[in-house]
């Protein structure tokens, strides 16, 4: 009789916990990214997507639409503002267009290392900020990452910041990076990736800036056969939902997304380190020519400027950054 009793009380125990996943009403979830399925953004919607499915118990439905199918990144944050996107994995410079203060992550060489940058993004500066997206219609989730980005170009081997004098490379449109490149000498030219797909291939512009990943994932190296390891910028991505969109689930739903939008950034970071080392050799089996030791201290050097400019635009986000990585 007892052992009934404990099996009796068990069921009922676990009864009174279904309801709380019964009443997760069903949703379907439209996620977008302008890169392809070869790209780590894509294997971390999809982890998104199965972490939602298991947790949910099937009631969240995730849809992915890779490739720019839903517009560039720009034209996706003003859909989830209005309520046209659902969400998506965006790279944090186009996210700074419409929060200006988030671009502080992206100043040149602030960063040494993945992990101290993880301490910053998961901590309270990067979450102060995720939280601020709200001001702009959008809900920050979490941090994946496009990584630590480095320069190519179809012209010529760059081992100092007067190797790039004249090149026209092609940056994210934003003001950070433009400057950026502006002071080491490069004809910096803001577009969209996809814009620039087709200006690498039509010789309209000589070079990009991106992680080795994004190097490999679009073969960059069939058009672009010099890569320097710069790492002259660590670049977030972020989760990021429309305002519209998750004023509409319940806290419980809310819950699970943002759960599962953090364990999906932090499984993407951790394939990234995996895959980068692979993809690198991979390149330069391919013949592309990768110059691993850069005047790194040149760079650094000649980009001061864009630290006096934007230094106290930032408000004191630099400083606090600064102190935390000490």
């Amino acid at each position: 009789m007892t052992s009934f009793i404990k099996a009796a009380a068990f069921a009922a125990a676990t009864l009174t916990a279904l309801p709380a996943m019964a009443d997760i009403d069903p949703v379907t979830l439209r996620l977008a990214h302008v890169v392809n399925e070869q790209d780590a953004y894509h294997t971390a919607a999809v982890k998104f997507q199965e972490l939602v499915s298991e947790r949910s118990d099937g009631a969240i439905t995730v849809e992915i639409f890779p490739n720019a199918t839903l517009g560039d990144e720009r034209t996706l944050l003003e859909g989830m503002q209005i309520g046209t996107v659902d969400m998506g994995v965006i790279t944090n410079g186009p996210v700074a267009n419409f929060l200006e203060d988030i671009a502080v992550f992206e100043l040149p060489f602030l960063f040494p290392s993945p992990e101290a940058a993880y301490s910053v993004l998961d901590g309270e500066i990067g979450q102060e900020l995720l939280g601020r997206l709200e001001e702009v219609n959008l809900k920050g989730l979490a941090y994946a990452e496009r990584g630590f980005r480095n320069l190519t170009n179809s012209k010529r081997p760059v081992n100092t910041p007067a190797d790039l004098d004249g090149l026209r490379i092609r940056v994210m449109e934003n003001p950070v990076y433009i400057d950026s490149f502006r002071e080491l000498g490069a004809d910096a030219i803001p577009m969209a990736w996809t814009e620039a797909l087709t200006g690498m291939q039509q010789n309209t512009i000589d070079g990009q800036e991106n992680p080795v990943g994004v190097v490999y994932s679009f073969k960059l190296n069939e058009t672009q056969t010099n890569m320097t390891m710069t790492r002259h910028t660590y670049a977030p991505a972020l989760f990021v939902m429309g305002m519209p969109k998750w004023n509409q689930l319940s806290e419980e739903t809310q819950d699970i997304i943002a759960a599962a939008a953090q364990e999906a950034a932090e499984y993407e970071r951790a394939l990234n380190a995996e895959l980068e080392e692979e993809q690198l050799a991979a390149l330069k089996d391919a013949g592309m020519n990768v110059v691993e030791d850069a005047d790194l201290a040149a760079f650094s050097a000649a980009v001061q400027p864009v630290y006096d400019k934007y230094g106290e635009k930032f408000g004191d986000y630099l400083p606090r950054i600064q102190e935390a990585l000490k």
